[in-house]
């Protein structure tokens, strides 16, 4: 996602002024473009980030929870924007992003593609029209490497849906079926997860009804289109006033 993100940034009105990696990534020192297929850019990556928190930046964290709480604290320490499309956050660290952004502007979200964010804004009213009467069943598909699951985007696609149908998600989600499970609970919202090869991205919502099923369906056929989508929500950031923000706000969702 960093090289997609740098190849998103030499083909918009915005100039990359610093690439971060983990210490002791072999890509430390290599420059950025270079290694991203964007050509030489002159921008060394790095493992600090001090030194690109100015005021007329905006981060675009795509990494892991732990550093990007680090990267939030030092961000919120200079009021420099933050665009974090990390996902697997516990909810203690929901909680310190939160207060982090009142001090600078931050955009939360597990998914930067606008189709699906559309599509999130969609499912909830499709569940209200549906109600209950409609099993609701959410499959994800993502690459062998992927390390969380669910993933964020199918969690945020169910909670769309049972914010709708006035269902706590934390209480009625389920994740996978084994064995005698009995009839299927008139409530419950599955998410049933995949992991195979180098899918990028597949998330099919089901509603089933009785004699007949509604289906909806995203596909990312490549990284570029979350690239993108962040550096849209960066542009949009960059002006805000300190708080917290979705993609849904970028899109006046």
């Amino acid at each position: 996602m960093g090289g997609a993100t740098v190849r998103a940034i030499q083909q918009a009105d915005c100039r990359l002024i610093a690439a971060i990696d983990k210490p002791g990534s072999k890509k430390v020192g290599k420059d950025a473009g270079e290694i991203s297929a964007a050509g030489r850019l002159g921008v060394p990556v790095t493992d600090r980030l001090d030194a690109a928190l100015k005021s007329n930046a905006v981060i675009i964290d795509f990494s892991h929870p732990a550093a990007s709480m680090n990267f939030l604290r030092s961000a919120a320490k200079k009021s420099t924007p933050m665009v974090i499309a990390t996902t697997g956050f516990n909810d203690k660290q929901l909680v310190e992003i939160k207060r982090l952004s009142r001090r600078t502007p931050t955009l939360l979200s597990a998914n930067t593609s606008l189709g699906v964010n559309v599509l999130i804004s969609l499912l909830g009213k499709a569940a209200k029209m549906l109600g209950d009467d409609y099993d609701v069943e959410i499959i994800e598909a993502h690459h062998r490497f992927k390390k969380d699951a669910p993933s964020g985007t199918a969690l945020a696609l169910g909670r769309s849906i049972a914010d709708a149908l006035g269902r706590d998600l934390s209480k009625v989600g389920l994740n996978g079926r084994k064995g005698m499970v009995g009839e299927r609970g008139r409530k419950e919202i599955a998410l049933l997860s995949v992991r195979a090869g180098d899918i990028v991205g597949e998330h099919t919502v089901i509603f089933g009804g009785i004699g007949e099923r509604l289906e909806f369906i995203h596909r990312a056929h490549s990284r570029d289109t979350f690239a993108r989508g962040a550096l849209r929500a960066a542009q949009w950031l960059a002006d805000r006033k300190p708080g917290l923000y979705t993609m849904h706000d970028v899109l006046g969702l």
